[in-house]
């Protein structure tokens, strides 16, 4: 068992900087998508459908971080008002506080990570139901999500292949690296990676999928303290053995200051690509001023001056390539203002615990 004061020294380093942002406000865009299946994970079904859709439109499930609702992750990403210019059809899972107290995906629960069951069940349910209802072409169907529901995210990926495309892991982590609280916790502060081969072994026997594997983005700020940086190189890694491909055969570019990597296949495809944002913290990366307002930052939502939500969109063809916009350069970015306060232990245990989507 672990010493005691090995967990103390572990969780105070794991303890969370916040990010002293205003929260994020606007209408709900969202409606409720019921009766979608059995719903073994017991989770909520959002969704937003454009007044005018693509004649084949496509499909983006997106899951919230912890302590956040579907509307509003959307309110702040700006999916919804995406959607609406480009035709295509937003669906959110949402976490209850039933499920987890701090409305965290329990993305390292057994129950909840593996095909047929729990949690993913539940998102791969909904995820049919929205296909048939509007007509989604099943070609375009994609996955992201921020912490906790970045880790849900290499979930679905995981677990139902043959549904998703792509994906968009924002500050999350590589599917199969942790199936319990303390390896969470050892995970997200960077502790005990598990080897590359194996975690690509376990994406490999999550299901009877024999490929192509979908595409995957990865988002992560090198000043995360929540998530450590180390996890976006495991899901890297992961992903790039599933590819077959070389880590060292990238293609490096600077787009909106941020360090930018990209992979492509035998064909020329690019399959994966890795954005690094020097010096942000735990969030999603954002441009409120470059999306003209369709972005706006709060906690866990951060305006980094590159917008996630348009580049992802982008690399998956569900929109034009995004203009680049003249940005000082990513190792001059400086991280968001960040608070923490002294705490004994105790109060040291619980924010740990917090961040981890385990307590109240």
């Amino acid at each position: 068992m672990r010493r005691l004061s090995d967990t103390l020294q572990r969780l105070a380093k794991a303890r969370t900087a916040m990010p002293i942002m205003p929260p994020v406000s606007g209408a709900d865009r969202l409606h409720d998508l019921t009766g979608f299946g059995s719903n073994p994970g017991a989770l909520r079904a959002r969704i937003h459908v454009p007044n005018t859709l693509a004649a084949k439109p496509a499909l983006v499930v997106v899951l919230h971080g912890c302590t956040q609702s579907a509307a509003g992750y959307d309110a702040g990403s700006g999916w919804s008002r995406l959607a609406d210019q480009h035709g295509f059809v937003v669906l959110f899972a949402e976490q209850v506080r039933a499920n987890n107290p701090n409305l965290c995906f329990n993305w390292f629960q057994p129950e909840d990570i593996h095909r047929d069951g729990g949690e993913a069940e539940s998102i791969r349910q909904m995820t049919e139901a929205a296909i048939r209802a509007h007509g989604i072409d099943r070609a375009r169907v994609f996955v992201t999500g921020l912490s906790a529901g970045g880790a849900m995210t290499a979930v679905m990926l995981a677990t139902c292949p043959e549904l998703f495309a792509g994906g968009a892991i924002i500050a999350g982590l590589p599917y199969g690296s942790a199936t319990s609280v303390v390896q969470a916790l050892d995970r997200m502060r960077g502790a005990g990676v598990v080897d590359p081969r194996t975690l690509a072994g376990t994406v490999r026997a999550a299901s009877r999928y024999a490929g192509p594997w979908p595409t995957v983005s990865v988002w992560h700020g090198s000043g995360d303290t929540t998530v450590d940086p180390s996890n976006a190189a495991a899901t890297l890694a992961q992903w790039q053995a599933l590819h077959g491909l070389d880590a060292r055969a990238a293609e490096v570019d600077t787009v909106d200051g941020a360090q930018h990597r990209l992979w492509r296949d035998a064909a020329g495809r690019a399959v994966i690509e890795e954005y690094r944002i020097a010096g942000m913290g735990h969030g999603t990366p954002l441009d409120p001023q470059g999306s003209d307002g369709a972005e706006v930052a709060g906690a866990h939502m951060l305006d980094a001056g590159i917008s996630s939500t348009r580049h992802i969109a982008a690399f998956w063809g569900l929109t034009e390539a995004v203009a680049p916009r003249t940005r000082r350069p990513a190792k001059d970015a400086e991280p968001a203002r960040t608070v923490t306060a002294p705490s004994g232990p105790a109060q040291v245990i619980e924010d740990a615990l917090r961040a981890a989507g385990l307590m109240r």
